[in-house]
């Protein structure tokens, strides 16, 4: 395969998210600034929360509930589609993320918090959801614009986690977000195009070529690895799938050996996973290896 220098990424990134993507540790931190911009008043919101969206617009809800899972002391849940739970009142925050604006699943969601006389909070770079919203007196954490809504996951995350804390459903994890913006930008140089051509990051994108990636993850690492089969799928405009540990094993892992094409399987580790959940990702690597 050839080089996968900056040369070759710029060749093939018709979209110009290569620099969005390295540039996501600037984004984490901007998030936070533009959250604080919008003035929202807590809400002690029982009910929890309720993140909508659809596409890249709500992959922040679910990496937020990822990596809040533990320390969740309310609900958070995801609403992809054209309504929201059935159960939500007056005590449930809805957080309604488009980065358009016009997104019509998200839209919908919105009005149908409004008329369950929800409180709501809003994230975007304008559209009908933003008129709808300040008509309603509504917060409106302004997102850049300019971005694929896919590249903004930086500020669609840090939103969902801002939105947790002002309800009461979690803890603040701004250390924690900064502590992430900078790991992003030592990365970004470790992993993106200028790394050396026998870095991770290279070495993986070759061993995947000519495959259909199935991205396997655990806990925290399961939401990733959705990101990862979307993101295949989008940018790389091929199949791809997401797999999670350890309903992966009960069923999936059984259909690989009738696979009729070459399936590469990618498996995500946290280090501070449970030990058992360690060694069935270990374990699973090896049947799929095998195969």
């Amino acid at each position: 395969m050839s080089r996968l220098d900056a040369a070759a990424c710029r060749a093939v990134d018709s979209t110009g998210q290569f620099a969005e993507a390295l540039d996501l540790g600037v984004h984490l931190e901007d998030a936070l600034w533009r959250v604080d911009s919008a003035n929202i008043a807590p809400v002690d919101a029982h009910g929890g929360l309720i993140v909508a969206g659809m596409g890249g617009s709500s992959v922040g809800g679910r990496l937020a509930a990822a990596v809040l899972g533990p320390e969740l002391r309310r609900p958070l849940a995801l609403a992809m589609g054209y309504q929201v739970p059935a159960w939500i009142g007056r005590e449930t925050l809805v957080l309604c993320s488009s980065y358009s604006g016009a997104t019509e699943e998200t839209l919908a969601t919105y009005d149908a918090a409004k008329r369950a006389g929800a409180p709501r909070l809003v994230a975007t770079t304008g559209g009908p959801l933003a008129e709808r919203a300040r008509a309603d007196g509504v917060p409106v954490v302004p997102l850049p614009a300019g971005f694929q809504p896919r590249a903004a996951v930086g500020y669609s995350l840090v939103t969902a986690l801002e939105a947790a804390a002002l309800c009461g459903a979690a803890p603040s994890v701004r250390d924690d977000v900064a502590a992430a913006a900078a790991l992003a930008r030592e990365l970004a140089g470790e992993w993106g195009p200028d790394a050396a051509e026998d870095s991770e990051a290279k070495r993986l994108a070759r061993a995947l070529v000519g495959s259909i990636p199935v991205i396997t993850g655990e806990g925290l690492t399961a939401s990733v690895a959705y990101r990862w089969k979307t993101q295949i799928n989008e940018n790389a405009e091929l199949p791809a799938f997401a797999s999670k540990l350890p309903e992966h094993d009960h069923n999936e892992i059984v259909g690989w050996a009738g696979a009729e094409r070459r399936l590469g399987a990618v498996f995500l580790h946290d280090p501070e996973s449970d030990p058992q959940a360690a060694r069935r990702m270990q374990v699973t690597a090896e049947i799929a290896a095998d195969g």
